[in-house]
């Protein structure tokens, strides 16, 4: 028995599942999982000393790459100063100016602990400035594990078939409806069954937790129309395509403006941290300013912070990051892809950038839910093996992103493409 799995036979008696989280199991692919020692540039190595060219990134936030150095610097400077105080700091300020400066959908930001709790804050934030109690998402988009957006989840809900979650009262979801993605058709129908109820319509501009599904043309900006006509909110949740697609995320990248944003791990420089923010009269309706409560002890956390500027300063200060990054994306992702095929391997192979998924359905394009659903879990399940045999470590979900990052050499995109070349599914 390898250390991993002598590790994951601990973990199960005092951790449910063995994992922290549900999308770090290896059960849909029929394996123990990986525990990982550390990480430097675009690898990993496991307990077990084995060496991986990494796709997952802590699921994002790497964007530069594992203990980048002038992140690690940051880090190190700020942890001799104390871990967290619980109280106001500069960087938390130089933090908001330059998300602010980055983002100009962006007038003010508050910072919080986690996406999911960037989400919850966000829909309060909404509906305390509405005065509705509706909210509409998309099947398949994961904001996160707040009750009221537990319903038709992508991300690790979709890899265990669970539709909802127990434990959820069905008050708390009530007033959560669900469109189809990429469906504008299905957003005015739920628009026009509640008049005057829809507090915000939230959506992942690119969809990336039922693996990738990027938006058809017009859709986001048919968003933004209903919700100009109906005085709905709208939500874009930037927590994997915020500062990811380009300095001003997926907002920039397509050239539509929400009225709130929220973002994750990748401002903490993949420390424990999220935001969210937007319009200024909306946001004046947070406490203490205004009526609507949120708070955190560990909010701007001194450290996180510092992880987080270091990194956001290196994106914003180098103009030709994104192009670089989505230009290999572009030819990564048509490269595999062109490989898959010529090995006769059915899939449909989705990329917006640096994000990008195989779908191993029977070809057909993969546009929302019900179409990612139609994968063949199973022949994701042997190509994920056939990967991680040869070294390179994917997300083990089919319906989660392969991520790309700077430090991910033109030799290790060839290696990882010529390990795909020998699979025949």
């Amino acid at each position: 028995m390898g250390a991993s799995e002598e590790l994951f036979r601990r973990a199960q008696a005092h951790i449910p599942g063995g994992v922290n989280s549900p999308v770090r199991a290896f059960g849909s692919v029929g394996m123990a999982p990986r525990f990982i020692a550390r990480g430097v540039g675009d690898r990993l190595w496991d307990e077990d000393g084995r060496e991986y060219i990494d796709y997952v990134g802590s699921w994002g936030p790497m964007i530069l790459g594992h203990a980048h150095p002038a992140v690690l610097a940051a880090v190190e400077a700020a942890a001799r100063h104390g871990l967290s105080f619980g109280a106001a700091t500069a960087r938390e300020v130089e933090m908001a100016e330059t998300i602010c400066a980055m983002v100009p959908s962006v007038e003010m930001v508050r910072m919080v602990n986690s996406g999911t709790e960037a989400v919850m804050s966000a829909l309060r934030a909404a509906r305390g400035y509405t005065g509705r109690d509706k909210i509409i998402k998309f099947a398949g988009c994961y904001h996160g594990h707040t009750d009221a957006m537990l319903v038709l989840s992508g991300s690790g809900l979709m890899t265990q078939g669970i539709p909802g979650s127990a434990g959820v009262p069905a008050g708390c979801t009530q007033d959560t409806l669900t469109a189809r993605y990429n469906d504008l058709d299905s957003v005015r129908a739920l628009l026009a069954a509640n008049p005057g109820q829809v507090a915000a319509v939230i959506v992942e501009p690119v969809g990336a937790n039922m693996g990738v599904v990027p938006p058809a043309p017009g859709f986001l900006q048919g968003l933004r129309d209903a919700c100009d006509a109906c005085g709905a909110l709208l939500i874009f949740d930037e927590v994997i395509t915020g500062f990811r697609l380009g300095p001003d995320g997926a907002q920039g990248y397509y050239g539509i403006r929400p009225d709130l944003t929220t973002f994750g791990k990748i401002i903490g420089g993949g420390m424990p941290v999220g935001a969210y923010g937007g319009r200024r009269e909306i946001m004046e309706r947070i406490a203490p300013l205004g009526p609507v409560y949120q708070a955190g002890t560990l909010s701007g956390n001194p450290v996180a912070m510092a992880a987080g500027l270091a990194q956001l300063k290196l994106l914003r200060d180098t103009p030709e990051f994104y192009e670089t990054l989505n230009r290999a994306g572009d030819e990564f992702f048509t490269a595999l892809g062109d490989t898959l095929t010529k090995n006769g391997v059915p899939h449909c192979l989705n990329h917006t950038g640096s994000l990008g998924c195989v779908f191993f359905t029977d070809g057909a394009a993969v546009r929302d839910y019900d179409g990612a659903q139609k994968s063949d879990t199973a022949r994701f399940a042997a190509w994920f093996r056939h990967m991680l045999d040869r070294g390179i470590y994917l997300a083990p979900s089919q319906f989660e992103a392969i991520f790309l990052s700077a430090a991910h050499s033109a030799a290790d995109l060839e290696r990882t493409l010529d390990a795909a070349k020998e699979f025949r599914g």
